[in-house]
Parts: structure tokens; sequence; C-alpha cells
């Protein structure tokens, strides 16, 4: 989550554009007092404590539509690599894709709503959008509608891919569209006397804003991990997913109800347009004029001098200076958005008990959050001043240039964790190879000979490992037991050797770690009798003598297994389980129905559970955190600080595209890179951006602060010098002009 200034200068958060109240809508900045004034207001204004009752709506609406927006994006990367099947990379791209979307479509929410509809009912209208989207995702989560056969998977997985990417299309147009709508929608319902209250609304509405992603990250991933279905007990994607769809549906109603009650400004035009035209008119007259007799000026955007303003051309070559110090910016959000896609997929191969609590992978990004709430005043109230006290001068664009530092650091330390899972992670076989353990079935010991290695196996023991062959068979001896084994390439399996019956049979095993940190448990009756396990939620169904059942995902936790014969006997067998950890258990052929039942039950080991905590996620988020906190909310203000008056608008849409880009990055270099460790992905990650952040130290280094209020009041003051001027010389043309003028601004505010 973007960091929240708890003061009214902080104009963009992660879910809304914000800020004073020319910032809020940024065209009122050039308004003229009669337009201002033109401005629909309610049949009357109902007032608690000094604020319109209107805010109350507006506040408790973000407040649901933020949870509904972080809710569903909490658990994403898990809903497309887990309920869809793609890979890490294929689930990274598309949850980039979604979010670069997402802060794409915000400047066509602002034209839409300060051109054409307005404030009210372009967030009306696109929080339509938004919650068709939302419950559109939920339904493409119900594995029901096209698992025929029950095995909880889907038969048509086309069906849920097409749903699930139309949601996600309108979840981006709605979120985007209503972005900078909301926030100045709210600042539209105080008088210019009501500074204050203004002010206080702001810090009540960041409040909304991170509550309400606090809690839908908190909750959302509880409700992902239920399990739910009609034919089979899934994972709950489609409950993680349909309780956003209802708090926007919520979010929706309650936003009319209020209609009664709001201030609705009528749509001036927007900025962004005009600044387009007068760039596009500057770069087409340059062009037009780039022969040597024509003389150059002094800046390319002064070819625009012979149809536009000159203090609109001063203005937008402040934005220029401004937008051109954003080229580097994007790399750090490239890093900085990979907390819910490549973090969250890191933690699923952690060990997530944290004693009392049991803490789901996609839970982590919560970190994120309650970090921003500790550090923000801390940096403000004590770091900053303390930096002063020292002499030091800590200017915004080296605040910036130590963000994006730290964000590769926290890079560093996220390649450093995975370097660490890499070792407690279990070595697979390649393409050309072939890995078996070796499992007695019998009551007596037994050495096993594989070409001139053997090995001593315990009674109803296995062999401690997998042991990897390059080969396309092997010959095995067990006492008076001889047989050629064909193996699989690529793959892992056990091979059952019963000396009683002299038989050997090779089981399939998982070739990678269980899913979703749940634990994949498999039976073998060593017994000479059918038997029946199942638990609370999952049946095995029988399994037969001297085979194995198929393996069921058990989730964390104690797990209580009910064995059964044809007879009616039962025991009740009890595995307390970490994460992603696979067992064999071996129901010998000593098994007794009776107390003790299960003291001869053998779980055997075949994949380690996570080891590697949680917790040593906490220093990378902890340092993206402080990156953060200096990076955005600095560079939020210097841009504030250089934008002009009316201008501010454009640079929180250049604020947001580099937001866009950074995530098209991301998805670049899951895509291009394909480097073999993750852990070398992250180092690629932070190498890029110490790069960028060298050249953005030195594009720094030569940028000359500007006070736009100064420039614009010194043409202001050349602008009335000349008008007093003409006055003098020709009242009559003068007073004729100013009639005219004021009709037309009665025109425009007509239409």
């Amino acid at each position: 989550m973007v960091s929240h200034r708890w003061h009214k200068r902080l104009a963009w958060v992660r879910g809304s554009l914000t800020g004073e109240d020319q910032e809020l809508s940024p065209y009122t900045a050039i308004m003229t007092d009669s337009e201002k004034q033109d401005l629909k207001k309610p049949k009357k204004k109902v007032e608690v404590c000094g604020y319109p009752l209107s805010i109350f709506f507006i506040v408790v609406n973000e407040f649901c539509e933020r949870f509904s927006y972080y809710g569903m994006r909490a658990v994403l990367v898990l809903y497309f690599r887990y309920f869809l099947k793609w890979d890490d990379d294929m689930a990274t791209s598309i949850y980039h894709t979604f979010v670069a979307l997402c802060y794409l479509t915000p400047i066509l929410g602002a034209i839409v709503a300060d051109s054409w509809l307005g404030k009210f009912k372009t967030i009306v209208y696109l929080s339509i959008v938004y919650t068709i989207g939302q419950a559109v995702m939920a339904v493409s989560a119900i594995h029901d509608i096209t698992d025929t056969d029950g095995d909880g998977t889907p038969n048509n997985m086309t069906l849920h891919v097409v749903l699930s990417m139309v949601g996600l299309l309108l979840i981006a147009l709605g979120t985007g569209g209503i972005k900078p709508c909301v926030a100045a929608f709210g600042g539209d319902q105080f008088e210019d006397h009501q500074e204050k209250q203004r002010s206080t609304f702001f810090s009540i509405f960041y409040l909304s804003i991170n509550a309400g992603s606090l809690l839908s990250t908190i909750i959302t991933p509880i409700l992902r991990g239920q399990e739910c279905g009609i034919r089979s007990q899934q994972k709950c994607y489609s409950l993680a997913f349909g309780v956003p769809a209802a708090l926007m549906v919520v979010a929706l109603l309650v936003f009319i109800v209020g209609s009664s009650m709001y201030t609705k400004a009528a749509p001036k035009g927007n900025i962004m347009l005009e600044v387009c035209k007068c760039i596009g008119f500057a770069l087409k007259n340059r062009f037009r004029h780039r022969s040597k007799q024509h003389p150059k000026r002094e800046h390319w955007m002064d070819w625009a001098n012979e149809k536009y303003d000159k203090l609109l051309i001063a203005q937008i070559k402040m934005v220029l200076k401004v937008l051109f110090l954003y080229i580097p910016l994007p790399m750090f959000w490239a890093l900085f958005d990979q907390q819910g896609s490549r973090w969250t997929l890191q933690a699923t191969t952690m060990d997530g008990n944290f004693g009392a609590l049991i803490i789901q992978p996609d839970q982590m990004q919560t970190v994120n959050p309650i970090l921003i709430l500790v550090l923000v005043p801390i940096v403000d109230s004590a770091v900053y001043p303390l930096i002063k006290k020292c002499g030091l001068n800590f200017t915004p664009l080296k605040r910036m240039t130590v963000g994006m530092l730290l964000a590769g650091l926290a890079f560093v330390a996220a390649a450093l964790v995975q370097i660490e899972i890499d070792k407690t992670l279990p070595t697979f076989p390649s393409k050309s190879q072939s890995q078996v353990k070796f499992l007695n079935l019998g009551g007596n010991p037994v050495d096993i000979t594989v070409g001139t290695e053997t090995m001593h196996v315990g009674a109803f023991q296995a062999t401690v490992d997998y042991t990897t062959y390059d080969t396309a068979s092997i010959k095995v001896s067990v006492a008076s037991i001889s047989e050629t084994v064909y193996l699989q390439k690529g793959a892992r399996e056990t091979l059952l050797i019963d000396p009683a019956n002299k038989t050997m049979d090779l089981i399939d095993d998982i070739t990678k770690k269980p899913e979703e940190g749940n634990n994949a448990i498999r039976f073998v009756n060593g017994m000479d009798s059918v038997l029946n396990v199942s638990t609370s939620k999952t049946d095995y169904g029988a399994v037969w003598p001297y085979t194995a059942s198929n393996y069921s995902q058990i989730p964390e936790g104690k797990t209580t297994f009910t064995i059964k014969n044809d007879a009616g006997d039962t025991c009740e067998f009890t595995m307390t389980l970490g994460f992603g950890s696979s067992f064999t258990v071996l129901i010998p052929s000593t098994f007794k129905w009776d107390q003790n039942c299960t003291s001869t039950i053998e779980p055997i080991m075949d994949i380690k559970p996570n080891t590697f905590h949680m917790a040593w996620q906490i220093p990378q988020y902890f340092l993206m955190t402080t990156g953060e906190v200096v990076f955005s909310v600095t560079g939020l203000e210097f841009s504030y600080s250089q934008a002009p008056s009316n201008m501010k608008s454009v640079l929180q849409a250049g604020w947001l595209f580099t937001v866009a880009v950074g995530n098209i990055i991301v998805l670049i270099v899951a895509e291009a890179a394909q480097l073999p460790d993750q852990w070398a992905e992250y180092i690629l990650f932070a190498s890029l951006l110490v790069a960028v952040c060298i050249i953005f130290a030195v594009m720094a280094y030569f940028y000359t602060y500007v006070d736009p209020s100064e420039i614009e009041a010194q043409f202001n003051k050349d602008g009335t010098e000349e008008e007093k001027k003409q006055e003098k010389d020709s009242i009559p043309m003068k007073k004729k002009d100013s009639i005219e003028h004021h009709d037309e601004d009665i025109k425009q505010t007509k239409i």
C-alpha cells in the first residue's frame, strides 16, 4: 500500500488522488469567481458538528471500496497460481498487467469526470462497472461450475480464465476510473471557510483507506483458506472474491443514498487535455519550421507562442521539468509492487507458524500497512528533524534517492532469504534423471542391492532419501528376489518391496512441493485385507493390500485419520503437520485393531516441511516500507511544490503512470529473463534499481528548484501592466471586449 501523510498536502494515495482545493479539482484553479459560484448546490445542506453530513457517506464508500480492491488483490496471485494452475512467471505477469491497468485508467476517469459526466456520475457509473467486475471474479472462482467429475479441478479451465480476465478488466476500469474522483468529490463538499474541516476530512479519508486495506489483507486470506464446494471441498477463492464484491455493492449503495446531500460541481473541462493540445501544437509548429531560415527559440515549447498564452506555456515548462525527473521512477515501483506477487509466492515455501497465530502466505502483505502506520510519524517527527539538526541538507530529491537504495536493499534481503529457502527444498530429478526410494513392507530388515550399491533397510522402513539414477532401468536384488525395474525419466518413485510375497511394485511420488503450504499425505496398506481411510473432509476410499492410495492435500495442524476394515473395526491416527511436507504412511502387517493400534503405524517423510520461518521476511518488508515512506511521500510533496497551481492533476497522472510502467517492467523481466533461480532474479532487480538510482542522483544534482507561484506572479504582473497600457490607448474598445468575454463566460458556464 502506498504511503499516506497525515496532513492535507499529500496529494496522492494508493486508492485516490487527494489534496488541497486547487489540487482536488485542478481546473477550478483557473476558474473565474462567477464560475466557482456556479457549482450545483444541494437544496438543503445538513451539517453534523460543523461537517457536511455528505462526507460520512463518502468516507464509508471509500472504506468499502478499498476493502474490496485490496481484499481481492491480496489473494489474486495465489488464485492464478493454484486455481488457474499457471506457473509462477505467468501468475506474476498477469498480476502486474492488472496493476498496471489500474494505474493507467485514472487518466481516463479524470478526463471523463472533468469534461463530460462530472465527478458524481463518473463515480456512480464506474462503480457499477467495478461491482460487476468483482461479481464476475467471484463467479470465475467457483470450481463446481465446470467440475463435472467432482475431483475438485475444473474441467473447462478456459471458461474460468475468460471470466477472470473479463472481471479484472472491469475492475481495472472501475477502480482506476474513480481514483481521481472520490477524494476530489469529498473536497467539493466544503465551503471556502471550512479549511480546518476539510483538512480533518482528508485525515479521516486516509484513515479509511488504511483501515480498509489493512483489514481486507487480513480477512480475505482467511476466507481463502476455508474450504467450500458442492461436489468437492476446495480452497474457497469464490468466498475470498465474493466478500469484496459484496463490500463494493455496499460502497455503491451508500454513495447513492447520500446523493441529495452532495455538492455536485458541473464539469468544467480537463486541464490535461489542454496541456496535451499545447504540447502537440508546439511539436507540430516546430516540425513545420525546422529549416535553418527560422530562428531558434529558447525552449521548444516556445513554438506554441502563436496560439497559446505565455503563462500556460511557462506552466507546462515547469511540469515537463518535473516529468523528466519521473523517467527513472518506474524502476522503484517495479520492485515495490512485487510484494503482492513474488514475495507472496516466496512465503508459500516458508513456515507460517507464529505460535498462537498461523499466518497465511498472503497475510504477510499486512506487514507493509502496519509498518506504514508506525514509520510515517516516526520519520516525520523524529528522523527528519534530527537530520536537520545535524546540519545536513537532506533535500527531497536526496530523500528519494535514499528511498530507491533502500528498496534495492530490500530485494537483496529477499535474495538472501530465497537462498536459505532453497537449501531446505528437495532436489527433484531433471528430465534425464529418475529418483527412487525403497520401502520394505516386510517385518525383518533387508539388504537391497542395486548394481554395486547395497542399502540396509529396517523392517517397515524406507531409505532415508531418494537415490538418483541416470539409466532407464535398474536391477534390484533382495534376498532371493531379483528384478529389473524400469524407471520414468523426470519422475520420483517408491519401490514397494514385499519379501514375504516376493513382489516389487513401483508407485509414483510427487515431484514438487505441495501447493499453498498444504501437506501431501498418502497411505500404503501392508496388510492382506482392504482398508478404508478418511478424515473429516477427505475420503481416500479403499486401499487394497500391498498398494498405495492417492495423495490428498491436508492443511497445517492436527489431522485425525480414521482407518476402517470391512469388519467394522476402527482406528484413529493423528498427525501434526507443518507446511509443505509429504508423507507416505505405512500401515504394516503387524497392525492390530486395539487401543494401541497407532503404535505400529509408520509415517515416512518423502518431502520435509517448510523450516525457514516467515518472520525472516520482515527485514525485507521493513526496508521496502522505509524506502516507500522516504521515496513516495517525499516524491509526492516534491511534485506538489514544483507544480503550477492549475497543473497538479497533470503531475498526478504522471505519477500514476510511473506506477503503471513499473508493473509493465516486472512482467517483461519475468517473461524475458528466464533465470533458473529466484534469488538471481531478485539480485537482477536490485542491480537494475541501483543503476537507475545512480542515473536519478545525477539528474537530481543538476535540477534547479523553482517556486511556481513566483513565476506565475511575474507573468500576472506583466499581463496587468500590459492591460493598463491598452486601457489608456483604447477605453471604448476595452469595454466592448469585456462585455463580449463576459457573455462568452456565461455560455461556457451553461455548457
